[in-house]
């Protein structure tokens, strides 16, 4: 009996003893299986329009948004800030890219139905076509070309080639920031009646290649790349270069946050994609097209 007994105590206490384990372990499996559904099980489709300025970032953000959550289809175009933040509140995409504030381009009932993620600084710049041997450009001169008031190069230092101006259309984010930083707001200052009108950073490039008295302005992510480094020059603007220091530090003007607007509270997709865009996860993206991490700004 006293044998019995003692092989029943030792069998009951091993089946406690594997009974107990499998517990444990299911439980660590139980974990394991959903933090990998966290990022793998992460599916569905995001839809983003708007700022051209903010597009290399979007295209390259999604490319390296899709090595970790490969079941996220992402498609993301231009149109202009105005574009994106009226499509956004239509809610025929999910993210309206910015920049400019909601509210200075919507009214403002409009503009409280949408969210604010600021995930970047951006530097723009004034372009010129680099055989013009243009380095520096005041405030004022920019003012004067831009409102026809100069017409020729030769009058600002410059060859005598007559101005071509590449501008951007209204509703472009670029443009206001333009008027806003350089113009010193006043819009007036720049006529569309001389040159031609493009829709996007891109096409302003595009424009400029073909003129070599071009100047126009666009986002220095588009600066990005040798063939525009061959063809065009971004001019200091009242001896301050464009240099990311400069930036950060406020001593040169041309530049903005970037928004990414949703319509109420972002959601998954949406929600990982926005994070992702300013995460240290995407900082070679910032780096290689120039971004600044809002952290990195001395001034607002």
């Amino acid at each position: 009996m006293k044998k019995k007994s003692l092989k029943y105590i030792v069998g009951t206490l091993l089946v406690a003893m594997i009974g107990i384990g499998m517990i444990g372990c299911g439980g660590n499996g139980s974990a394991d299986t959903n933090n990998g559904e966290a990022q793998e099980g992460l599916s569905g489709t995001l839809t983003i329009s708007g700022s051209s300025a903010l597009l290399p970032l979007m295209e390259q953000s999604i490319e390296k948004f899709n090595e970790k959550y490969s079941e996220v289809e992402i498609s993301a175009q231009a149109g202009g800030s105005g574009t994106g933040l009226t499509q956004v509140l239509e809610g025929s995409v999910d993210i309206g890219n910015s920049d400019l504030l909601a509210e200075e381009k919507l009214d403002t009932d409009k503009a409280k139905e949408l969210v604010d993620h600021q995930v970047v600084a951006q530097g723009f710049g004034v372009v010129v076509s680099k055989s013009l041997g243009i380095t520096n450009l005041t405030k004022d001169q920019i003012k004067d070309i831009f409102s026809g008031k100069v017409t020729n190069w030769s009058e600002i230092g410059g060859p005598n080639k007559e101005i071509f101006i590449v501008h951007r259309k209204s509703g472009s984010g670029t443009r206001a920031t333009f008027e806003r930083t350089i113009l010193d707001g006043d819009a007036s200052l720049e006529n569309d009646s001389i040159g031609v009108m493009q829709d996007s950073n891109g096409a302003v490039l595009t424009a400029m290649k073909e003129n070599e008295g071009a100047i126009s302005y666009v986002g220095l992510a588009y600066m990005n790349n040798e063939e525009a480094k061959e063809a065009l020059a971004v001019v200091s603007i009242d001896g301050v270069s464009s240099d990311k220091a400069n930036i950060c530090d406020g001593s040169y003007p041309f530049w903005s946050y970037g928004h990414m607007y949703t319509k109420g509270e972002a959601t998954s997709p949406a929600k990982e994609f926005i994070e992702f865009v300013s995460s240290s996860e995407n900082n070679e993206s910032l780096e290689n097209l120039g971004f600044i991490s809002g952290s990195e700004m001395k001034v607002k």
